[in-house]
């Protein structure tokens, strides 16, 4: 699979055109255990937001490019909040691609909810509230999207949020390695590695890791070894 075309990207974005202010592009609210990230094992709400504008060869979301509901901003918070829930990721898709999700993770903040943002990290994190753990996707080589990196996101991230790269292949594992250490990305904030699902095994990964000397973290998907790999809404 090769890129998305510039048409394609702004087909998707067109999906989001036409959303009136204060209201969000819905794919799916839920509450589940926290499968990835520092908060692995806990319960989680996750407001999965709709359109993305990447392709990624190895994507387990595909069904929230295009598939979305649109609400109000205050019926988006009052759903989060119901499961009375002490965390909330808010997800995609890529969330970034709505300006009005800058504001419902503020007011989840404000909530005493303890919020995680997964963003593929090719869009501007300034807007991001500080309170907000940010956990921020490193495009690999073999995504097909590397070249949409915003390096300057690096500068902007706090030591306790997270950086994730998902590696497909040994190629991808030195790109990863090598922006690690150009970046001192270990001396800063966590950096996580997962291999895509069902084509690197932990154990591949965990030996790369060991060999490297880094000081970084083997990253599981666990919901998907608590539930059939491809259940939607878990």
């Amino acid at each position: 699979m090769t890129n998305m075309s510039a048409a394609e990207k702004s087909h998707r974005i067109r999906l989001l055109e036409g959303l009136p202010a204060g209201s969000l592009l819905i794919h799916e609210i839920y509450r589940s255990l926290q499968g990835e990230s520092l908060y692995a094992g806990l319960p989680c709400v996750f407001v999965r937001l709709a359109v993305c504008d990447a392709r990624c060869v190895w994507c387990d979301t595909p069904h929230a490019f295009s598939q979305g509901v649109r609400q109000p901003l205050d019926e988006v918070l009052a759903a989060a909040l119901a499961y009375n829930t002490p965390v909330v990721e808010v997800t995609g898709g890529e969330p970034l691609l709505q300006p009005d999700v800058f504001p419902l993770m503020t007011r989840l903040a404000d909530a005493g909810k303890k919020v995680l943002l997964e963003t593929s990290g090719a869009h501007d994190l300034a807007p991001v509230d500080g309170r907000v753990h940010i956990i921020m996707d490193l495009k690999c080589p073999d995504s097909g999207e590397c070249d949409d990196n915003r390096w300057e996101n690096l500068d902007i991230l706090k030591s306790t949020d997270e950086v994730k790269f998902v590696v497909a292949s040994t190629v991808d594992w030195q790109w990863t390695e090598h922006v690690i250490r150009e970046h001192r990305l270990q001396e800063r904030l966590t950096v996580q590695v997962s291999g895509v699902f069902g084509k690197i095994r932990p154990h591949e990964l965990a030996e790369w890791i060991l060999r490297s000397g880094l000081n970084i973290r083997l990253q599981v998907q666990l919901h998907k070894m608590i539930w059939d790999p491809q259940a939607r809404g878990v």
